[in-house]
């Protein structure tokens, strides 16, 4: 995936099993879709918070937070509760979704059923990508970056 590209459509279930499809979502304005290894891990714990803590901001500008894992409903409900976050976390249990945007890991890493790589794709309510943030280390860049690329 580069920036211009047209976001892959998907559907997947939410952290309570309901159906989430990124070409719905976009019809109420941009996302900034963020695909983290594991839920219950310290960076993507850090990760995910911070999405949280500038609901405001992402509000203001009209943009949609979705996290995206390889972990299942039940361990998506349960990281919900125990950190509040307020935005829909996915379910790609068997890593297409990772796969199509690229944020799988490849190889044999892949083949082993590795969680994906830390990568935010900001998308534009017309479905292009704004912006993709990729760094394992410093989790608050993510939604920052996201935030610049698709606030108005």
């Amino acid at each position: 995936m580069r920036i211009g590209d047209l976001a892959p459509d998907f559907e997947l279930a939410d952290q309570d099993g309901e159906l989430r499809k990124l070409s719905d979502l976009l019809t109420n304005g941009p996302v900034a879709l963020f695909f983290y290894p594991a839920a219950f891990t310290a960076g993507c714990t850090k990760e995910a918070c911070h999405f949280r803590d500038l609901a405001g901001e992402f509000t203001e500008a009209g943009v949609q937070r979705v996290g995206i894992s390889r972990d299942d409903v039940q361990k998506q409900s349960d990281w919900t509760a125990k950190h509040r976050l307020d935005y829909p976390l996915l379910a790609d249990v068997d890593g297409a979704v990772a796969r199509a945007y690229g944020a799988s890991r490849g190889g044999l890493f892949g083949a082993l059923g590795l969680p994906p790589k830390r990568m935010t794709f900001a998308i534009a309510q017309d479905g292009t990508i704004a912006d993709i943030i990729a760094s394992e280390i410093d989790m608050n860049v993510h939604a920052d970056r996201a935030l610049k690329a698709l606030g108005k």
